[in-house]
């Protein structure tokens, strides 16, 4: 009988001033982090913020323009997007995936086989190798792997191109391996995008009894509320700087509200404080400006004459306290649903007996109202997505009926954003910029940078903007919270709530569906 492995205790992953930018844009500054076996880190941050730049630094996939990192451990890392050449294969990421262990298992072979022929140093070549076998549990790892493509519903041919294969399965099948690779170090983009509720429960699984560090990027509020032990937020503080909170999401939002509070009660303190100063300043100067003096016989021409001084004395005084007074704090991106019709018809949308082969099952038929709400859940593959491109006129059913409302306006906000020129910037894909600006969802700064230069966050964030600019009677939104900010997922939620449109809202979101819960749901199987 094999012996327990034990905790991986030499993982370990240290960051010290981390700089990097892009350009001439500064993307990362000065950031340090520490993590050793046993802690789970979840980074979260603004859209832009550098989080998956800072994932690639500690990866070592992206040099940094300063600073260090130093890794104790093996390394596996899920990024959002899975590069691949033209003939990978699902076999392909999975023989990567455990490489190191059959590696193991073969060393344990070989070293076995040395120690038969009693060769110098047998035994101890042989102990280590037991050991890093138990340790990575090689015997163990296709096993693992079969495990994981399974409850992630990743497919699980080994002869199937990736390049056939969709976003969210090449993902799955990424994801997969990487928590089946038992590596000392887990770097975590996004992991539950394109993840069903099984594949979440699994994952939450797997991290939680992680032996080694994990840092993760999630706007999953549930799984940083389950699964980190401490969250760094990339939204620098009143000092500027970046720092780290002990605990989950919960236990993160109310200390940083407290903060918030906290720095702008200390900037309306001092602010106050140097107004009156320079109130101070100004009539003194304006009492030498028109050549005041006291009484003659009061005894003050002494004191009179060492006015200017004294001035000179509280106007260095008072550049010393602005140079170090709390900046102001930044106005927060805050998104501003726009007013959006509720439809020119009483049914806005509807679908009968509508089917895609392999694809789309039949279903209970749906009919959208004026200002109606549905929720569509269902787990992976049961046609979520292929029945909202029905539903927006984008992909043609092999069966039944869709029916558009006269005049109805239907918008569809896909869970992947697809830009024909990536060289444009958004302020050129639309006519008038203004209205794009009102919606707070793309700092000035982004809207004259092209569209390929921009994170997958913040080009989420315009393909928000242009489905909401064609104000649509009906919202078709397929997983929406995908690639957004945790503070922008807050403000969606809110604003779908209350607006006029319709909204039909496809999500394994578990806290948007806690969220939704009052609404109608439509199942698929």
């Amino acid at each position: 009988m094999r012996a327990v492995p034990q905790p991986t205790h030499h993982a370990h992953l240290r960051a010290e001033d981390l700089s990097k930018g892009f350009e001439e844009r500064p993307v990362l500054s000065r950031i340090s982090l520490t993590a050793s076996a046993g802690q789970r880190l979840g980074v979260i941050g603004e859209n832009g913020r550098g989080k998956s730049t800072l994932l690639g630094l500690l990866a070592g996939d992206l040099e940094p323009d300063a600073g260090s990192v130093t890794r104790h451990g093996s390394v596996a890392v899920a990024a959002q997007e899975l590069p691949f050449a033209d003939d990978d294969t699902v076999g392909t990421v999975l023989d990567r995936a455990t490489a190191a262990a059959r590696a193991a298992l073969s060393e344990v072979d070989g070293s076995a086989a040395a120690l038969a022929e009693a060769e110098p140093g047998a035994d101890d070549r042989y102990a280590a190798a037991l050991a890093e076998a138990e340790r990575l549990e090689a015997w163990d790892a296709e096993r693992r792997a079969d495990l994981a493509l399974a409850a992630l519903d990743a497919p699980a041919d080994r002869s199937r191109r990736l390049a056939e294969l969709s976003v969210g399965q090449r993902y799955r099948v990424r994801l997969a391996c990487v928590l089946a690779e038992r590596a000392d170090v887990l770097l975590l983009d996004e992991p539950t995008n394109h993840l069903d509720a099984t594949g979440m429960d699994y994952l939450t699984a797997r991290l939680r009894e992680h032996r080694g560090v994990v840092v993760l990027v999630s706007h999953d509020r549930v799984l940083l509320d389950e699964v980190c032990t401490a969250l760094l937020d990339l939204d620098p503080n009143a000092e500027g700087e970046v720092v780290a909170h002990g605990g989950g999401y919960s236990a993160f939002k109310a200390a940083k509200a407290a903060e918030r509070a906290r720095w702008e009660q200390r900037y309306a303190l001092e602010s106050a404080r140097d107004a009156e100063l320079r109130e101070k300043v100004a009539a003194a100067e304006a009492r030498l400006i028109t050549s005041w003096r006291p009484p003659k016989g009061a005894g003050k021409h002494k004191r009179a004459t060492r006015a200017p001084g004294r001035m000179r004395t509280v106007a260095r005084r008072l550049d010393e306290l602005t140079g170090q007074r709390v900046p102001k704090p930044p106005e927060p991106l805050r998104f501003t649903g726009p007013d959006l019709a509720a439809g020119p018809d009483e049914v806005l949308l509807g679908a009968s007996g509508v089917t895609v082969p392999g694809r789309l099952r039949p279903h209970p038929d749906l009919a959208v109202a004026a200002c109606g709400r549905l929720v569509v859940s269902g787990a992976n593959g049961t046609g979520k997505s292929t029945l909202l491109a029905v539903l927006a006129g984008r992909l043609a059913p092999a069966t039944g009926v869709v029916r558009h409302g006269a005049g109805t306006r239907i918008g569809l906000l896909a869970q992947e954003s697809d830009f024909a020129d990536p060289s444009l910037s958004p302020a050129r894909l639309v006519r008038d910029p203004e209205p794009l600006r009102a919606l707070g969802l793309l700092p000035d700064v982004d809207l004259t940078r092209p569209v390929g230069r921009l994170s997958t966050g913040q080009r989420r964030r315009l393909s928000l903007a242009l489905l909401l600019l064609g104000s649509p009677h009906v919202l078709l939104l397929d997983e929406p919270t995908n690639h957004l900010s945790i503070t922008l997922v807050d403000e969606l939620t809110e604003a779908i709530r209350v607006t006029s449109a319709a909204v039909v809202v496809a999500t394994h979101d578990r806290r948007l569906r806690r969220d939704l819960d009052s609404w109608p749901r439509l199942d698929l199987i």
